[in-house]
């Protein structure tokens, strides 16, 4: 594929997410899926359309476009406050294709922790699994004695403790109990626990910088239109700094997702480059999403506050993703070993070092 190709392939997958997202992600909707009414319509819509197979190659039954492509769509559903799993769709596709294995239909999601899977039966409880109750399939990393293997199992098979994230998620507890897996193959070397949480909160990096994005502009258009004294909002110099504050958070985690993004894009896997620009940007996410919601809110004065509003749509997910897959305190700590790693020899060269990959 030529690079005309290439990009015509990204803008067109691109304005197709932008496009469902906005039509069918609306408030409503949204609000609806927090009271536990599955959306189906927007479901339904995003597996005619094939996004949730972006990161599955051809050969395993997906769509085969580039990792930079999954990325962009993320983006956009954390931007559209997407109260479904397509992160978790994406994510789960993306494990099962790297262990040469066909994504099954229906949403999918992704359990951590330590499991075990003998004579087929899995075993081991995940604590927090996004969206569980939701997925057809719930897939997974799980140990075969000294064997990693990727596993997919019914979650109907599974025991599930419901429970709930910050932003009113499903976000629950799944006992594999020993259900048997419909899905399982070896795992590829180098592909572990480690780099399925760096994926993870890759993922998550790139769904709250499109949230955080969305609560600049609710920003900038309600200070444009809510007047005081006779003027706009956003004419008073105070509220001005906030909002170009909100927009150096939203610029910053945006840009360290994006640099992440290309590093993980340029291999296919979570090496060890990639790895250190995932920790950066999770920290940096713990940053943003610590201080953009607050101006956001603050800006929007009572206003911001209420139920009825939708802002809320978008700074409670940035707070539930800056600790899903770890937070910016187990991501610094990450970080630091690995630049200790480096040595006094290499630090410089590493942090000064330009790459055109």
């Amino acid at each position: 594929m030529s690079e005309t190709d290439s990009h015509t392939l990204d803008t067109v997958i691109l304005d197709t997410a932008t496009r469902l997202f906005a039509d069918l992600s609306t408030s409503e909707t949204i609000n609806a899926a927090e009271k536990g009414e599955w959306p189906s319509a927007l479901w339904q819509a995003i597996e005619a359309s094939g996004l949730h197979l972006t990161w599955v190659p051809e050969e395993c039954g997906g769509a085969g476009a580039g990792m930079l492509d999954g990325f962009a769509v993320l983006k956009a559903a954390g931007a559209a406050a997407l109260p479904v799993p397509l992160a978790e769709t994406l994510l789960a596709g993306w494990l099962l294709a790297q262990a040469g294995l066909e994504v099954p239909e229906g949403p999918l999601t992704i359990a951590r922790g330590e499991h075990r899977i003998t004579n087929g039966a899995v075993t081991g409880v995940a604590l927090a699994v996004p969206h569980a109750r939701s997925a057809r399939q719930i897939v997974a990393l799980a140990r075969d004695g000294a064997r990693v293997l990727v596993v997919a199992v019914p979650a109907s098979a599974c025991v599930l403790t419901p429970d709930r994230n910050l932003a009113g998620e499903p976000w629950d507890s799944v006992d594999f109990n020993g259900a048997m897996a419909t899905l399982s193959a070896a795992a590829p070397a180098g592909l572990d626990a480690d780099s399925l949480d760096a994926m993870g909160a890759l993922v998550r990096v790139n769904q709250a910088a499109g949230a955080l994005g969305t609560a600049l502009e609710l920003a900038i258009q309600y200070a444009g239109e809510r007047e005081q004294f006779g003027r706009p909002i956003g004419k008073f110099q105070a509220i001005q700094h906030m909002i170009a504050d909100l927009a150096g958070e939203a610029a910053a985690v945006n840009a360290a997702a994006d640099a992440a993004a290309e590093a993980v894009a340029a291999t296919g896997t979570v090496d060890a480059d990639a790895w250190v620009e995932i920790a950066t940007a999770k920290v940096r996410l713990g940053q943003a999403a610590s201080v953009g919601p607050a101006i956001a809110h603050q800006v929007h004065g009572a206003m911001g506050f209420t139920y009825e509003h939708r802002l809320h749509h978008f700074t409670r997910r940035a707070w539930a993703w800056r600790d899903e897959f770890g937070n910016e305190t187990v991501w610094a700590r990450r970080l630091g070993d690995a630049v200790l790693g480096w040595g006094a020899d290499q630090l410089w060269h590493r942090i000064t070092a330009v790459t055109d990959k």
